[in-house]
């Protein structure tokens, strides 16, 4: 038998740019990378309850599409790591740029009049989106896309700290732990890349349980998945804040983070 590695499944030879750790087709035959897949659960299902629940409450559009484009970026990597495609791969790639877009939005207009729009920074982001496009198409090349991510998270960091640092301090907790997540994910995004062949060697040699828990770039999803969400949830306190509602985070079933709020009552 091939090695594990080499199999190939139900959907044909890689054609993506890049192929991460995770041995291919080691569990089914119908999944490529099936713990790189399955991890984006944590991007699908939870964003789509806050697309729900922002909708019930009325929130401003933005703070639903930041939960939807989270979700999208979820489902994007679910089909790339399931198939190991091109075509699944920019699916994957160029709608984590087009969040990170609506997130910095979001931050920069925390600050202004309900519903306001802010079409001068609206340009830009989409001229910035486009043009991203356009060269990673042209140039295929992951080492840009992933530079011009980066640009869209270190600008969303500066922000947040920002806020954190003068705006509004008892915010840190919520800040700093989603930025935490964000960075471990990113350092086990690393580990995977620059040790894999230690990771395979490693894995064949232990119990399969021992394994699993290290296809770091699952976790990589988990960790920037619960990030992200987080990261919508500060963005969404900050807003309603100034807005003078009252937002509170409460856990569901103890465990799950989501924001409640009311409006403040007016006598």
């Amino acid at each position: 038998m091939a090695p594990a590695a080499d199999r190939e499944g139900y959907w044909g030879p890689t054609t993506s740019t890049l192929d991460w750790c995770e041995e291919n087709y080691a569990v089914t035959w119908y999944i490529a990378e099936f713990w790189n897949t399955v991890s984006n659960l944590i991007m699908i299902i939870p964003p789509i309850f806050g697309a729900i629940q922002s909708v019930r409450d009325g929130l401003e559009k933005r703070y639903i599409a930041s939960y939807l484009a989270l979700t999208v970026v979820g489902m994007g990597s679910w089909c790339f790591h399931m198939t190991l495609k091109y075509e699944m791969q920019l699916l994957d790639e160029l709608p984590m740029i087009y969040s990170c877009c609506i997130f910095v939005y979001c931050m920069f207009e925390c600050f202004k009049m309900k519903n306001s729009v802010n079409y001068h920074l609206l340009f830009i982001l989409v001229l910035f989106s486009l043009i991203v496009t356009t060269v990673y198409l042209k140039v295929k090349e992951p080492v840009f896309h992933q530079v011009m991510y980066g640009m869209l998270v270190f600008t969303l960091v500066l922000r947040s700290i920002y806020i954190v640092t003068w705006v509004y301090p008892w915010l840190r907790g919520l800040g700093y732990t989603s930025l935490g997540l964000f960075l471990l994910g990113f350092l086990l995004w690393n580990i995977d890349n620059i040790f894999c062949d230690s990771l395979r060697n490693f894995r064949k040699k232990m119990p399969p349980i021992i394994g699993v828990a290290t296809q770091f770039h699952a976790w990589w999803h988990i960790l920037t998945g619960l990030g992200s969400y987080l990261h919508i949830l500060f963005s969404l306190y900050t807003r309603t804040l100034y807005l003078k509602y009252r937002p509170k985070v409460k856990f569901l079933f103890g465990i799950w983070p989501v924001i409640l709020f009311e409006p403040l009552r007016k006598h």
